[in-house]
This record gives C-alpha cells, structure tokens and sequence, in this order.
C-alpha cells in the first residue's frame, strides 16, 4: 500500500472529432505525468462528446475502439495508471454503453464499469435545457471496484454522483480509498450542486474523491460546468479548475487518510 502518491485530474473541453480529442488528451496526459503523476484520470467522454440523444459514431467494442487503444498506449509509454473516463462501447441495439476503463501501466483493462444511472432530467426552469441520455445509452447495472497498488477505487461517471447508495455498495469492500467521478456536468446544476456533492461523497466514505471534467462549449447546444476537483477525506479540496482545460496534480496522503478513519471511525459505526 502506497503511504501517498500524486494524482493527474485532467479537464477538457471535447468535441465530435476524435483526433482532435485524442491529440488534447495525450498531451494533458503527457503534462500531468511531467508533473510527477503516477496515476491520470480523463473525464466523461475524452475522447467524443455531443449532445445526448444522437448517435456515437465512433462506438466500438472494448477490444476495437480506438479512444481506448490511445489510452492504453498512454499508459505503456508512461508506465503509469490512466483511468479512462468514459468512452462509448457499441451494442447490438443501436444504443452504447457509457465506459469506464481503469489501465495499468503495461495497458492492460483491470476494471470496466457501465455507468448506472442516466440523465434524463429537464432544466428549462433554470435557464437550461432537456436532456434524455436513455435515447442513445444503455444503463449498466453492476457496481465496480478497481483494485490497484494504492487500494480499491470506486468507478462512477457523472449523474451517478446524485446516488450515494452506489458509493456506499462500494465502501463494502474495505478496500476502497478512492471514488473517481469523471464527468461533463450541466452548467445548471454544476453551479448549484457540484461542489456540494463531491465533498459530501468524500466526507460520508472518508474517501480522496477525483473528478476530471468536461469544460466549455462543445457544439451550439451542448456546455459543460467544468471545475474538475480533488477533495480528501476530510472534505477538504485539494486541487481544483476553473472553466478552462488544464491539468490538475492532486498530492493524495492515504497515511493520514488512515488516521481520519481511525480517529472518527464512521464506517465502522454504521448500523442501517
């Protein structure tokens, strides 16, 4: 078990042209590592993003997609754990599954989690707009532990940050020292919610929470909140972004995230 390691927490701002995405993503990846990351996390949908609702033509399987094979080159010519943030797996039904893909450092998939809950919510009361994710995703339904050098990592994406009965599922294997919540956050409620939900996921897990983001305008009708974030288990942020890509390095001491538990073992006093 490390006694503390430096995180990479990417924020970009993706489109629908993979190869531009692809060439912004390998150099955040590049600079975190040069940073002295050992571990780089992207966010929801690297490498393709438009508006829910319309189709991924870029879907592949686990084994052909090319995001995913640019992610595991990353992770070999770095020699360091990359967690892919999501990635769309084709279906047979014309729908695709939301990925997550946690990556050693000699590329190979050690986990792989169907993201759960959907975003089919209606914002237009608060300046936004509506959105149905069910049109083109497909909900997976199984949740996921990364195990890793530096402990078990808790995989969700973005709208399954609302849920926190999926991180409690998790925190049943003990494990567990890091939730990772790559997202592209609706400007609307990233305002009003994200902070407050990531910390909350941090404090109730006594968990380092890691969330890479998407950031700005992706087409004319699609944005996101950005403020990609690093929070230890106190609730404390350790690093955090504006609304610009960047590349965040987050200094994670899980020595003293074994003294938080052990001071206020909360985990341990659950009863329900």
């Amino acid at each position: 078990m490390f006694a503390a390691m430096r995180v990479g927490v990417i924020q970009m701002c993706s489109v629908d042209d993979v190869d531009r995405n692809l060439e912004a993503a390998a150099a955040s990846v590049a600079e975190a590592v040069g940073g002295g990351a050992t571990w780089v996390t992207l966010p929801e949908m690297f490498g393709y993003l438009r508006r829910e609702g319309q189709t991924f033509p870029c879907a592949a399987s686990l084994e052909a997609s090319p995001i995913l094979a640019a992610a595991r080159g990353w992770a070999r010519q770095h020699g360091i754990w990359i967690l892919a943030g999501s990635i769309p797996e084709a279906r047979d039904d014309g729908r695709v599954f939301n990925t997550s893909v946690m990556i050693s450092p000699t590329g190979a998939d050690t986990a792989v989690y169907r993201k759960i809950h959907l975003f089919d919510v209606d914002l237009s009361d608060q300046g936004g707009q509506a959105y149905a994710e069910s049109m083109s995703i497909a909900p997976g339904d199984e949740v996921v532990v990364a195990d890793t050098p530096f402990g078990g990592v808790g995989l969700s994406i973005c709208y399954d940050l609302r849920f926190p009965e999926l991180y409690r599922a998790q925190l049943a294997d003990e494990r567990v020292r890091f939730l990772v919540v790559p997202s592209a956050f609706a400007p609307e409620t990233g305002r009003a919610h994200w902070e407050t939900l990531l910390r909350a996921r941090a404090i109730e897990n006594q968990c380092f929470v890691l969330a890479p983001a998407q950031c700005g305008q992706h087409t004319p009708d699609r944005a996101s909140y950005g403020h990609a974030m690093a929070i230890d288990p106190w609730g404390q942020v350790i690093a955090q972004a504006a609304d610009q890509p960047c590349v965040l390095l987050a200094d994670c001491d899980l020595d003293a995230q074994e003294r938080t538990r052990d001071r206020l073992p909360v985990l341990s006093h659950r009863r329900l």
